[in-house]
C-alpha cells in the first residue's frame, strides 16, 4: 500500500475576509481544471491536487477554528466549496468529500482525545482522510482479541484514494459477543501492515483518477482507542442520509464546468449569436442556478433543524429531495452541453469528454429508487400542510 505525503509548506491560517478567501478559491480551481488530464487514468492519483487543497487549509477548513469549523450555520458555505472544488476537478472533488465527511463523524462521535489526535493529524500532519463503507460478500468483520485489541478480516470496494488515503475511515461487522454491529475504525496506516489492493478492480468509464480500489483488510491490528463510536452510529439519521447533501454539492460543480467550458468554447468558435445555441445556453444557466440554489436553501434548513432538533426524517427527506434534484439537473445540462459543442467539442484535449464520463459515473449512487420512495414517505405521512412542510 502507498502511502504519499504532501511536501509543500504547512499552511498557517490566517484572518482574511471572505472575498480573499473566495479569490483563493477561485485560483486553485483554475489549477485543479488545468491539471485534471493529467491523472485522468486508472493508475495516478492527483498528489499534487491535494498538496494545493492543504496548502491553501482545505483539509482543516471545517475544523474548530478554521473558516468553515463546527459553529452553527456553516453547512450552506461547506457545499459552495464542495461546488468549487467539483468544478475543478470531480475526482478530487469526490475524494475530498470523503475527507470531509470523515471529520464530520469524527466530529459527531469521537471522544475527546480522539478529536484533539485526528484533527492533530490534519492541521498539523496534513493527513488525507476518507470514508470506505462499501463493500461486497468478502466484506470486512471485526474480531476482538482481548486486552483492548481487534484484528480485522476481509475486503471493502470502492475504496476512493486507495493507498494514498493516510487515515481511512472504514467500516464493519463487530463479531464480539457483547457488544456486536455496524462498527467504524479509522486504521493508522503507517503502524499496520501493508494492505494489499487490487486495481484490477478499478476499470471504470470516469473518475479514474479517484482511483476507487479494493483493499483487503485481512490481519490488519487495532486498538480501542482506533475505533469511532458505537456500533450501528454510522447509520444514525439524520448524519448518514444527510450527507448526501455533500456529494451533490459536488456533482453540481461538474454540470458548472460544463456551462462554463461551454460558453468559453462558442465564444470561441464566434458562435454565440446563433439563436439556437442561446437557447441552450439559457437552459443550461436556469438548470445551473436552481441546483444552486437547491443547496443554498438545503444549507440554511439543514443548519436551522440540527439547531431546532427532532428533525431528523425532515432533514432526511430534505437531502433526499436535494439529492435528486442535483442528479436530475445534471442529467439535463450533458446533452445540451453535448449539442452546443458537438463532436469537435467531444474530443481531448477540451474538457467536455472527460468531464460527461466523470459525471454520469458519479452519478450512480447507491439506493436512488428507495431514495425517491422516501421522499414520497414524508410528504405522504407528515402531518403538516403542505405549505409548511419545509419551514
Amino acid at each position: 500500500m502507498t502511502i504519499s505525503t504532501f511536501t509543500a509548506p504547512v499552511h498557517t491560517p490566517t484572518a482574511e475576509t471572505s472575498d480573499s478567501f473566495g479569490k483563493r478559491i477561485d485560483v486553485l480551481v483554475c489549477q485543479l481544471a488545468e491539471s485534471a488530464p493529467d491523472t485522468d487514468r486508472e493508475d495516478t492519483f492527483p498528489v499534487e491536487a491535494f498538496g494545493w487543497l492543504a496548502d491553501a487549509g482545505l483539509l482543516a477548513v471545517t475544523l474548530p477554528g478554521q473558516p468553515i469549523g463546527k459553529q452553527p450555520g456553516q453547512t450552506g458555505k461547506l457545499l459552495q466549496l464542495l461546488k468549487r472544488i467539483g468544478t475543478g476537478n470531480l475526482a478530487v472533488g469526490r475524494v475530498y468529500e470523503g475527507h470531509i465527511n470523515a471529520l464530520s463523524l469524527i466530529d459527531l462521535y469521537g471522544t475527546s482525545t480522539q478529536k484533539r489526535h485526528w484533527h492533530d493529524d490534519v492541521s498539523q500532519h496534513r493527513r488525507l482522510f476518507s470514508v470506505w463503507n462499501t463493500q461486497a460478500d468478502d466484506g470486512v468483520r471485526i474480531h476482538p482479541l482481548g486486552n483492548g485489541r481487534y484484528r480485522l478480516e476481509g475486503c471493502k470496494t470502492f475504496c476512493s484514494g486507495a493507498g494514498w488515503i493516510h487515515r481511512p475511515l472504514i467500516t464493519g461487522q463487530l463479531m464480539g459477543e457483547g457488544a456486536s454491529g455496524w462498527q467504524m475504525c479509522i486504521i493508522p496506516t503507517e503502524r499496520v501492515n501493508l494492505i494489499p489492493q487490487d486495481n484490477r478492480f478499478w476499470q471504470p468509464l470516469g473518475m479514474r483518477a479517484s482511483v476507487s480500489y479494493k483493499l483487503d483488510f485481512t490481519g490488519v491490528e487495532l486498538t480501542e482507542d482506533d475505533l469511532l463510536g458505537k456500533p450501528d452510529d454510522y447509520y444514525r439519521q439524520p448524519f448518514f442520509s444527510g450527507g448526501a447533501v455533500r456529494f451533490a454539492a459536488v456533482q453540481l460543480g461538474g454540470a458548472e464546468a460544463l456551462l462554463e467550458n461551454t460558453r468559453l468554447l462558442l465564444r470561441s468558435m464566434n458562435r454565440t449569436d446563433d439563436m439556437m445555441q442561446r437557447a441552450r445556453l439559457a437552459e443550461m444557466a436556469w438548470l445551473v442556478e436552481s441546483g444552486n440554489q437547491w443547496i443554498y436553501t438545503a444549507g440554511q434548513k439543514i443548519d436551522q433543524w440540527l439547531a431546532q432538533g427532532e428533525q431528523a426524517d425532515r432533514i432526511v427527506a430534505y437531502a433526499n429531495m436535494t439529492r435528486t434534484a442535483i442528479e436530475d439537473i445534471c442529467l439535463r445540462v450533458m446533452p445540451l452541453a453535448e449539442r452546443c459543442v458537438g463532436a469537435r467539442g467531444l474530443m481531448r484535449p477540451l474538457p467536455f469528454e472527460r468531464i460527461h464520463r466523470d459525471l454520469t459515473f458519479y452519478l450512480r449512487q447507491p439506493a436512488p429508487d428507495a431514495t425517491v420512495a422516501d421522499i414520497g414517505r414524508f410528504v405522504s405521512t407528515d402531518p403538516t400542510h403542505i405549505h409548511d412542510i419545509w419551514h
